[in-house]
């Protein structure tokens, strides 16, 4: 039986892996009980000499490829409950280890999240609650009875991976049309998701809601500026659940001061939190969250369940579903 220890932070690995996930991964591997942090393997690299599986969760610790290589050199997989690998995959893929993200399993509730908000966009909500909850009834009223609803509209998706897919995928049961800005999404595979895919000028100039799925890197920071968000059609609502570094903040906090029949709804800024004397913040028609659309409560047990599901099918001999590989880090959030 393969050796297998939690690495990372105690308190999130707690949280993330429930008793039953735990006795599962036991009955598969040798798993010890303990929760390591990096400078207790550093400190005694000897005792994880035959550790083949690491399993972790946010707060995961990056190593270098020497550290890996003295300790953990029978490592044979390191299984995350979390979403993105950025910070620490590299190294363990380049010693062959292969690296297992539950990126699908956060999508879930992200994706559930990002269709309730652009129901609710569609209909008015964020303004009309605000209007309404300051007593003034009529102009409430007025911002919803501007808003067409959210049937044969046009929402636009910017990104169509798994969450953006999964929120297409959502959305066809209010019968609203989906247009999505995705270079990489195929003729295909936009057909088999009901969308159609347009520029990303398109999304801005013929959307009611707009939300962003952009992946994370170089290519994408600041890639939604001024010149987009001015294109937006009147009461339109900008959502965002990807990454606040794609938005140049200070041209969206402009263009909703100028454009106060619009909205923004952003559960994801560049600094988390943004501080209060930040443009964004005094802003009647800036709605900020704070970054809640992600797995929470007893959600986070499925991304621990997906590793299980991954450990189980590769000790099978299976083919594994959320394996990350170097190429695909390129264009994953």
């Amino acid at each position: 039986m393969h050796q297998g220890i939690f690495l990372g932070d105690e308190k999130a690995i707690n949280r993330v892996y429930p008793e039953a996930v735990r006795a599962s991964l036991a009955k598969i591997c040798a798993l010890k009980e303990t929760v390591y942090t990096k400078a207790a393997v550093l400190d005694a690299p000897e005792r994880f000499a035959s550790t083949a599986y690491i399993f972790s969760t946010w707060g995961m610790p990056a190593f270098t490829e020497r550290e890996i290589e003295t300790c953990f050199p029978k490592l044979r997989a390191v299984f995350y409950a979390a979403g993105t690998v950025q910070a620490f995959a590299r190294p363990f893929l380049a010693r062959g280890v292969q690296v297992f993200s539950a990126w699908a399993a956060n999508a879930v509730p992200v994706a559930e999240y990002t269709a309730a908000q652009i129901v609710l966009a569609n209909k008015g909500f964020y303004q009309n609650q605000r209007l309404y909850g300051r007593g003034e009834p009529a102009r409430a009223a007025a911002h919803f009875q501007s808003h067409a609803g959210n049937y044969r509209v046009k929402t636009g998706l910017i990104g169509a991976g798994m969450i953006g897919s999964m929120v297409a995928e959502r959305l066809r049961s209010v019968e609203t049309e989906v247009l999505v800005f995705d270079p990489f999404l195929s003729d295909a595979r936009a057909e088999q998701l009901h969308v159609r895919r347009v520029s990303l000028e398109t999304v801005f100039s013929e959307c009611t809601v707009v939300s962003n799925h952009l992946a994370n890197n170089a290519q994408t920071k600041d890639m939604l500026g001024y010149a987009l968000f001015s294109k937006l059609p009147p009461y339109a609502t900008f959502l965002n659940t990807g990454r606040g570094a794609q938005v140049v903040e200070q041209d969206l906090a402009r263009f909703l001061r100028e454009r106060p029949d619009c909205t923004a709804v952003l559960d994801v800024t560049v600094e988390e939190p943004l501080p209060p004397a930040h443009p964004l913040c005094a802003l009647d028609n800036c709605f900020l969250t704070t970054h809640i659309a992600g797995s929470a409560g007893q959600e986070v047990w499925r991304m621990a369940a997906y590793m299980l599901g991954e450990l189980q099918r590769l000790e099978a001999g299976a083919p594994t579903h959320y394996g990350v590989t170097t190429a695909m880090l390129e264009t994953m959030a």
